[in-house]
């Protein structure tokens, strides 16, 4: 059976990060991961932090840590706007283990001047970040 795919662009507020013509992509909605394949029907979604997989053949697969955006399924493709995006092989795991543990110090102080909801955040994108590498 042959597959089908369709074109995916994605894109930060800086550069575009990827645009190729995939068979299917993986994403973290903020009401959970789903996939997109050839056919799907058209929406949007806002995506939270996590992990975006491309396919673009069967046995083509590439990872990237995000820390959300929004994503929008056309007739004629797939936009995806991210607010940042790192592939998973120019991760820095010394980097992203260093920001685990600050934030997790920063949260465990718990001093007033602590922003929690950015230090939380933080902490996120830096389990996310460790995660997709442990994946790829």
């Amino acid at each position: 059976m042959q597959s089908r795919s369709f074109h995916l662009e994605i894109r930060s507020p800086e550069k575009l990060i990827y645009e190729g013509d995939v068979t299917s992509v993986q994403a973290p909605g903020v009401e959970g991961n789903f996939q997109i394949l050839y056919g799907h029907i058209p929406f949007l979604t806002a995506l939270d932090v996590g992990e975006i997989r491309i396919n673009e053949s069967a046995d083509s697969q590439q990872s990237m840590a995000t820390s959300g955006g929004v994503f929008e399924v056309l007739r004629t493709g797939v936009t995806v706007l991210v607010e940042t995006a790192e592939w998973a092989s120019d991760i820095d795991v010394a980097r992203a283990e260093s920001a685990f543990e600050r934030a997790k110090e920063q949260l465990a102080e718990d001093s007033p001047d602590l922003n929690r909801p950015r230090a939380e955040a933080a902490l996120a994108r830096a389990q996310n970040r460790i995660k997709v590498v442990s994946n790829a």
